[in-house]
């Protein structure tokens, strides 16, 4: 299980985390980001949401989560994170058999813990591709649920239709996608 090279480094991950938290921070001092985007998603996205609020964003919900679970796979190697994981879970298997304190539980739970690493950036390496996009979305999504008082079934704001739904989607779609 070689990974030399597989994981990327943090520098493009932190770039484009810095880049995702400038414009959130710039989007309303600095017009032609926001009129950039507005631009973009007004007629697709905006329209889609004035047709019927629910099931417009149930739509943009779904598609985002297709879009970030299709990152997911391409740029991360499933191999190697399946790889890892089920090494990883037999570790934990065999741990559970040793004594807690004991010098065989301690060393194979160092062993365990530098699987952490390596799968932490095999995992982080999507965020290069969508952090930007979702950034301005949640701020496009912010401006325009600002103008329009509207609750998901009476309670939910954007933001937690969109978190829950996500996370149904995606649980759904890395399964049918078979994604790690």
């Amino acid at each position: 299980m070689n990974n030399e090279g597989k994981e990327g480094g943090f520098g493009l991950i932190l770039l484009v985390m810095v880049a995702s938290l400038a414009i959130a921070a710039f989007w309303n001092s600095l017009p032609f980001i926001k009129n950039s985007v507005g631009a973009v998603l007004n007629p697709t996205a905006g329209a889609l949401l004035n047709l019927n609020l629910t099931y417009g964003m149930l739509v943009l919900v779904l598609l985002l989560s297709v879009f970030m679970t299709l990152i997911q796979k391409y740029t991360t190697d499933q191999k190697t994170l399946r790889e890892m994981k089920e090494e990883q879970k037999k570790m934990q298997e065999d741990l559970k058999k040793l004594e807690a304190g004991s010098k065989e539980h301690s060393e194979l739970s160092m062993k365990s813990l530098k699987f952490v690493g390596p799968m932490f950036k095999l995992s982080m390496r999507p965020i290069i591709y969508t952090a930007i996009p979702i950034i301005l979305l949640f701020r496009w999504f912010t401006d325009y649920f600002s103008l329009v008082d509207f609750k998901f079934f009476g309670v939910l704001s954007w933001f937690w239709f969109y978190l829950l739904g996500s996370i149904i989607f995606s649980s759904v779609l890395r399964k049918v996608f078979n994604v790690v």
